[in-house]
């Protein structure tokens, strides 16, 4: 089985606003994150989003758009020589649709934990909201709660030393 850190996107990964981050011009990546996610894969751990978009649900962007901005971390994080393993995100919104996959419902951690076959004992998740923590909790996987656009790298550095 494989120890894994899950990452929240809006808040821990990129910087949060208070709006939603519908573009790639304005998907801005936080302090930190390139050398903390190298650190984490350097010691082992897959490195996995778990992330709300309800803002695809509100047409407020698309799939596509969601997209460049992943492919724009990807890119970012090339340049430390690293990458994050998977990417898993909830399209939907409660204020459009109902679904099982919006957090802090778990269903997005399960799919994550069965694919990639996850030792929940050895995991962490790192998010900015309580929504981000329940559902890791609900699933074995210790949190750890920040203020968002808090720089993660402390966080990875007492991560790899436990």
């Amino acid at each position: 089985m494989k120890k894994a850190v899950f990452l929240d996107r809006d808040g821990v990964i990129n910087y949060e606003s208070g709006n939603y981050t519908c573009n790639v011009n304005d998907f801005i990546i936080n302090n930190g994150v390139g050398e903390a996610i190298k650190l984490l894969k350097n010691n082992g751990y897959l490195v996995i989003i778990i992330s709300n978009q309800g803002g695809i649900a509100k047409k407020l962007y698309t799939h596509l758009d969601l997209l460049e901005m992943h492919i724009k971390l990807c890119e970012y994080l090339m340049g430390y020589n690293t990458s994050i393993d998977d990417f898993y995100y909830c399209p939907h919104h409660e204020s459009v649709s109902k679904c099982l996959c919006r957090k802090p419902k778990s269903l997005l951690f399960e799919k994550a934990i069965a694919v990639h076959n996850i030792d929940v004992s050895e995991s962490y998740m790192i998010g900015d909201k309580d929504r981000d923590i329940i559902p890791a909790r609900d699933c074995g996987i210790k949190g750890f709660l920040i203020k968002p656009n808090t720089n993660i790298y402390e966080i990875c550095k007492s991560i790899i030393k436990s």
